[in-house]
């Protein structure tokens, strides 16, 4: 069924973005390596603000302490960072796409298994959980929790392999998808990243031992040094031995497929000055603007960001277009997820809620307005208003990636295709109408490839993952594909 976006009062602080789901961090060998997970985390947090867990090794035994909320609601107390002792420690921070919002889905999950116990966690999503879930249930398996993560747990268990390393790898060689992850034994921490490089996954160093996180902002927060990308397919197995050294050994696919990193992690998701494939996020978002300038320029006054994704985009369209680069919007950074519970009066501020129009700057000025992206478009509609209202003369929307017309299986939590802005609107026209601005323009796939990867995209081999854009998804959608063949899953209601 087509939702309809005529009700612009029906407005969700946090419905109309796309959500990464996770990220992780995992260090080995380091005295304080639950204080500088919980650092890592930190730098992590715009990866997802839903849960928290670290899970520490202390030579005897693994202890946990997963919570629910932000990363410094917790792990901020040293009484807790003294509980996770250990020289070893992972972590991850959580956005539910897989599973709902409940304690028990929180990572890292662990097992105590014949080769000893595991900790392991994940950023993605794998395409066929559902149905290796369901084949593990019908064998006798039983389930604890809705995450996918679990099913890695149980067929690291049932495999036959004689090393924990090598079952990991049986293990992960049977899903499908976009994922990066990492394992933590007694001995080992354990890196994987999926065969067609979807998500990232970096590894660094601090005074010699090993980190593996999502991004390289992890490794700035504490001074790490960054030493190299994890290769899509590539497993690394960092283990600790007696005298205190740490070996390291790469695993990698007899046949490797050509990467295709996610290009939402440089229009969206990764933080503006982490390296990702080896490119600063913050100079492709620029790019991004300076060639969305080109393709779809408009005389304006002022050139203004929505905050905080579309500004190095609209600094980049300053430059470009030579129009002055001014903040009309200013951002309140203290509004939280559950802020306050909307009745219809407090609903109707809307977007002020999170944005406010700076009318020095506004007030009678043809107004480029620059985004990092659309999704159901009912944001827009409310920003457009509230620079109407501080006195915009006209507002350009200019976008700094494609229109959103697909789905995301990758571990991106994206609206049905029913409720994208692209396929509620048969033309660009009826777009720009209904958010209503005076011009909207979206950048082309080709201009997005440019920014990023310095090429067009070759469409018989694209650089990149794109199907958001192009509805080209680079794996087997299984789950997908037999929609409606599983049950739904049950789990006792209740708190944990």
């Amino acid at each position: 069924m087509t939702t309809s976006f005529d009700d612009h009062d029906d407005f969700s602080l946090d419905d109309d973005t796309l959500h990464e789901e996770c990220g992780v961090f995992g260090i080995l060998g380091h005295p304080d390596a639950a204080a500088l997970t919980a650092l890592g985390l930190h730098a992590l947090q715009h990866r997802g603000q839903e849960a928290a867990g670290i899970v520490s090794y202390d030579g005897q035994q693994f202890r946990s302490e997963r919570h629910l909320g932000l990363v410094g609601d917790h792990y901020t107390d040293p009484a807790m960072l003294e509980s996770l002792k250990g020289s070893m420690a992972m972590g991850h921070v959580r956005y539910s796409t897989t599973g709902g919002t409940v304690l028990r889905n929180v990572q890292p999950l662990f097992a105590e298994l014949g080769v000893g116990g595991i900790a392991i966690a994940h950023n993605g999503n794998f395409t066929n959980g559902l149905f290796m879930r369901r084949k593990l249930i019908s064998d006798g398996a039983i389930c604890q929790s809705t995450s996918d993560t679990e099913v890695v747990l149980h067929l690291i268990a049932r495999s036959r392999a004689k090393t924990s390393s090598d079952r990991f790898i049986d293990a992960i060689g049977q899903m499908e998808g976009g994922y990066s992850m990492i394992a933590m034994t007694r001995t080992k921490l354990i890196a994987a990243r999926d065969p067609t490089g979807i998500r990232p996954l970096v590894m660094g160093e601090l005074n010699g031992k090993p980190i593996f996180c999502s991004e390289t902002c992890a490794l700035d927060i504490i001074g790490a040094k960054f030493i190299r990308d994890v290769e899509n397919g590539e497993v690394v197995i960092c283990e600790l031995q007696p005298d205190g050294t740490v070996s390291i050994d790469s695993r990698k696919p007899a046949l490797k497929q050509p990467e295709r990193l996610c290009l939402f992690e440089y229009v969206y998701f990764a933080r503006p000055d982490s390296i990702v494939g080896g490119r600063n996020v913050y100079q492709t978002r620029k790019n991004m603007g300076v060639n969305l300038a080109r393709e779809a320029p408009v005389e304006g006054d002022v050139v203004v960001p929505v905050p905080d994704g579309g500004t190095p985009a609209a600094i980049g369209y300053a430059q470009e277009s030579g129009i002055p680069f001014e903040l009309g919007i200013i951002r309140n950074h203290y509004v939280g997820r559950t802020f306050i519970e909307p009745t219809q009066q407090i609903r109707a501020f809307g977007v002020k809620l999170k944005h406010s129009a700076n009318k020095a700057v506004i007030a009678g000025a043809r107004v480029v307005l620059i985004d990092d992206s659309i999704v159901r478009g009912t944001t827009s509609v409310k920003i457009v208003q509230m620079l109407r209202e501080a006195g915009a003369k006209e507002v350009h929307i200019r976008v700094a990636s494609p229109m959103i017309y697909h789905s995301d299986f990758y571990g991106i939590d994206t609206p049905d295709r029913d409720k994208l802005l692209a396929n509620n609107h048969k033309t660009l026209a009826d777009m720009c109408k209904f958010i209503g601005a005076d011009s909207l323009q979206f950048l082309s796939i080709d201009g997005l490839y440019m920014a990023v990867g310095g090429e067009k995209r070759n469409n018989a081999l694209p650089q990149f993952t794109d199907h958001q854009f192009t509805g080209d998804y680079p794996t087997r959608l299984l789950d997908k594909e037999h929609e409606g063949e599983f049950s739904k899953i049950e789990l006792l209601a209740g708190n944990g």
